[in-house]
């Protein structure tokens, strides 16, 4: 009676391994490709190094000049800053209107779609703001504890 009682729970212990097996692969397929996941999509479009700073320079300065964005940043290359302003202006969140004068005067806005992300970044922020001091104390933990293995 005993043979028979493991049997039966080594087919259900493989039965239920088995069925977790292929949840788990269903579960994944929907994170196969980037393009089906949009929020993996929008984050690797805005999650770059410059983008979050220059919606965020523009939601609170409203319409600006390429060379006003520069000069508040400070510390980007005018090629990045092209870059980052060209894809954001390609994904629709950033306006560009350039007006036919020499030199030419070529100025940026948020759009609507650009100023609707602005209160899930204040959120990033706030939550960043918030945790910050722990992440960098959490840093330093692991770095030390990396240092002695």
């Amino acid at each position: 009676m005993q043979e028979r009682t493991l049997i039966s729970l080594t087919n259900l212990k493989v039965t239920i391994a088995y069925n977790q097996e292929l949840m788990l692969k269903e579960n994944l397929k929907k994170f196969e490709l980037i393009d089906d996941c949009p929020v993996r999509n929008v984050l690797d479009r805005i999650g770059d190094k410059w983008s979050i700073l220059v919606i965020t320079i523009l939601g609170e300065s409203g319409t600006l000049r390429f060379n006003e964005i520069n000069a508040v940043i400070g510390t980007i290359s005018q090629k990045m800053l092209a870059t980052t302003l060209k894809t954001l202006e390609a994904d629709g969140l950033i306006s560009r209107k350039i007006y036919p004068q020499v030199p030419p005067r070529v100025e940026y806005t948020l759009t609507e779609r650009g100023e609707s992300l602005l209160p899930a970044m204040a959120g990033l922020v706030t939550w960043a703001l918030e945790n910050m001091p722990a992440i960098k104390a959490s840093r330093e933990e692991y770095s030390g504890r990396k240092e002695l293995v």
